[in-house]
């Protein structure tokens, strides 16, 4: 559940339209962000700058899980923790979503928790669902009521929390990516990343 919006994101999401970024009513209390990635094939393409805002958000959220992790050295993985308290209706596709994360790569493991690295914000955007980040590391995923009762909603959550693990959307991909988001169409249910998927998160995350 790969998407690419307008407003930005190093996990990324469902973007419907083209416009230009406007926070949803829902996530007015998330920072502001200039670009996003979204879920569909449909939305906007993106650019080097957004890729750029994207990766920055990724990285930070490293930066930031490492620098908690440094306080228990012990620990086998880094623990990326996030807030889901501004996304209630999905609470349980957000715990899922971190379940199937967990159970498929062993370098990084996600938690709930307060002084969290990201977190989750649910409303109406005529873009749908995204990662997104205001370039400065700081980010949020945003889930959209209307393409999570379109498309499979714990596949968009995995998919948008995919892009905060850093990895891409790849909209031309099969089914089994989780990474093509909404390429394969509603019909596709799947919300495992496949072989490939896993590998690069775990890769990315090794020894930070």
């Amino acid at each position: 559940m790969n998407r690419i919006a307008r407003t930005l994101s190093a996990a990324l999401g469902l973007a419907l339209a083209a416009g230009v970024a406007v926070l949803p009513t829902a996530a007015a209390a998330a920072p502001a962000a200039p670009a996003a990635q979204g879920y569909t094939a449909n939305s906007y393409a993106g650019s080097a700058a957004e890729d750029a805002d994207n990766q920055a958000f990724y990285e930070a959220v490293m930066k930031s899980a490492l620098a908690k992790q440094a306080a228990a050295p012990f620990l086998k993985a880094v623990v990326v923790t996030y807030d889901a308290s501004s996304a209630p209706t999905f609470r349980n596709q957000i715990a899922q979503s971190a379940q199937i994360w967990n159970g498929s790569v062993s370098n990084v493991q996600l938690r709930s928790g307060t002084n969290a690295d990201f977190r989750y914000y649910e409303g109406n955007d005529s873009r749908g669902s995204y990662a997104s980040t205001d370039g400065h590391g700081r980010g949020y995923i945003f889930l959209d009521y209307a393409q999570n009762r379109r498309y499979n909603s714990t596949r968009v959550t995995a998919h948008e929390t995919g892009h905060v693990l850093g990895l891409p959307d790849h909209y031309s991909g099969p089914c089994s990516e989780l990474m093509s988001g909404g390429g394969p169409g509603t019909s596709c249910t799947n919300p495992y990343p496949n072989s490939a998927e896993r590998s690069r998160v775990n890769s990315l995350w090794a020894r930070g």
